[in-house]
């Protein structure tokens, strides 16, 4: 019996020495497996950025070449003025604006050159014009200002109605179909590297 008992003591310490090593091993290694998972995952998701920026990286050269396609098929538009100074942009501009209204038959009273302005990488070339003529007339010269290129802006519209005649025989005024309009005609044109 004294065996018997020696051997279940042995069983029961060699069981609670497998126990605490167990628990141990747990609060030991549970933490380093946990850490060692997280490791792994912080690794998959390195591995996939990297293989989608070596991919951007790859098509890089591609990229570049559309943007200069889509730039090159943006210069052939015109949209911008292709004068070398402000001062022969605004003289083409002005002109532009005196054409305008003589083929629309109304009659120009003046341009005046605007200082130009500058911001984003664009020069806006403005000209004051003030001009004299019937709604079919002003809707056809903004119609050619707006729908040519290089492209032109419209800012500041003002309409006045011009006062009648006088009627000798009456004495009344005679309503008058002209107008008095004065409006900015604006022109962009890229900045020059200096």
């Amino acid at each position: 019996m004294k065996n018997d008992a020696q051997n279940l003591q042995r069983w029961l310490a060699l069981g609670l020495l497998i126990v605490i090593l167990g628990l141990a091993g747990i609060v030991l290694v549970a933490p380093l497996i946990s850490q060692g998972l997280d490791y792994q995952q912080q690794k998959q998701e390195l591995l996939f950025r990297l293989k989608k920026m070596q991919a951007i990286a790859a098509n890089k050269e591609r990229v570049a070449e559309q943007a200069q396609r889509l730039q090159q098929q943006f210069d052939e538009l015109h949209y911008f003025s292709q004068h070398q100074t402000k001062a022969l942009a605004s003289a083409e501009l002005q002109k532009f604006v005196k054409n305008a209204i003589a083929d629309a038959g109304g009659q120009l009273t003046s341009t005046q050159v605007m200082p130009a302005r500058e911001a984003e990488g664009l020069t806006e070339i403005r000209v004051k014009v003030r001009m004299t003529g019937d709604i079919g007339q002003l809707r056809e010269v903004l119609h050619q200002i707006e729908t040519t290129m290089p492209l032109k802006l419209i800012r500041q519209l003002e309409i006045r109605p011009l006062r009648g005649k006088r009627n000798r025989k009456t004495r009344k005024i005679e309503p008058s179909n002209q107008l008095n309009i004065t409006f900015q005609v604006v022109a962009l044109m890229r900045q020059k590297d200096v």
